[in-house]
């Protein structure tokens, strides 16, 4: 568990990394203060929350939407080990810098950096895939990641995104897979005629056995599924024909994405090889 628990965050860092230079600007944290009526809150209860540096000029049309990464939790042991970090409350998140693809300095990031920029903070462990309306008095663990993706969209939609003409779903590791996930229903939101892609970096995890034999991380991603409740906010394309479970892994998924997607990963992944080698602990 320990091991596993450290690669989720080395895995984090290089995505981390991937974002950050010495240049950036800070951007505020904003909560989705109407979520909590509709449920849609992090693993503490907490509201969700987003940071948004607006477009201008030629850019002012056009979103570019990343998501945080993060790994998962696949019980109430690792839910609740995250629950009062950023990575499942909004109550320890921070105004943080954006830099690279978000930043707006064009001799920096000369392709987006007057675009709408967006980075929305991951608080649920189950790559916004989760609804259980249950709420466990003891533990208080909300497993709702699917109501805040829907909830952060609609926010965002208000705030001009209804009207974009480019967008780019983007997101690393737990993010890349989200954006995988979600890629078709994001595009779903947008208007007809908008030119939707998306970028999921890091996020490509396969469905492989361990150095025992074993298929320890289908056997993680099914236990993320069961207790976020997953199975009915996986794409129908996969869960209508395979186990609900494997519906997590992108190589089930992918051939029936019907949006432009582009695939950054490496050929070696820290969190899954550590799964792989160490027989899933």
């Amino acid at each position: 568990m320990e091991s596993a628990r450290i690669s989720q965050w080395l895995n984090l860092l290089v995505c981390v990394l991937l974002l950050l230079k010495a240049e950036g600007s800070s951007v505020p944290l904003t909560l989705v203060e109407n979520a909590e009526s509709k449920g849609a809150v992090c693993l503490d209860g907490s509201p969700p929350a987003y940071h948004f540096d607006k477009g201008f000029g030629e850019g002012i049309d056009n979103w570019i939407v990343h998501i945080e990464g993060g790994g998962w939790c696949n019980n109430v042991e690792s839910c609740l080990e995250r629950k009062n970090t950023r990575l499942g409350s909004s109550k320890q998140m921070k105004d943080i810098y954006f830099s690279a693809i978000l930043s707006n300095e064009q001799q920096f990031n000369p392709d987006f950096y007057n675009w709408n920029r967006v980075k929305v903070r991951y608080c649920d462990g189950s790559s916004f895939t989760g609804d259980v309306e249950e709420v466990d008095p003891t533990t208080n663990l909300h497993f709702r990641g699917a109501r805040i993706f829907s909830a952060v969209m609609e926010e965002l939609l208000a705030k001009g995104m209804k009207n974009v003409k480019n967008a780019i779903l983007s997101g690393c590791s737990a993010g890349g897979l989200t954006t995988i996930l979600h890629c078709d229903s994001f595009k779903a939101l947008l208007p007809s005629g908008a030119n939707v892609k998306c970028v999921p970096d890091a996020g490509y995890f396969v469905n492989v056995e361990d150095i025992s034999g074993a298929h320890s991380i289908q056997e993680f991603y099914s236990e993320v599924v069961s207790i976020h409740g997953s199975a009915k906010n996986l794409p129908t394309s996969c869960t209508s024909k395979l186990n609900p479970a494997l519906c997590f892994f992108p190589q089930y998924v992918a051939s029936h994405i019907s949006t432009p997607i582009f695939v950054v990963n490496s050929a070696y992944d820290r969190w899954q090889a550590s799964r792989v080698n160490s027989k899933g602990h």
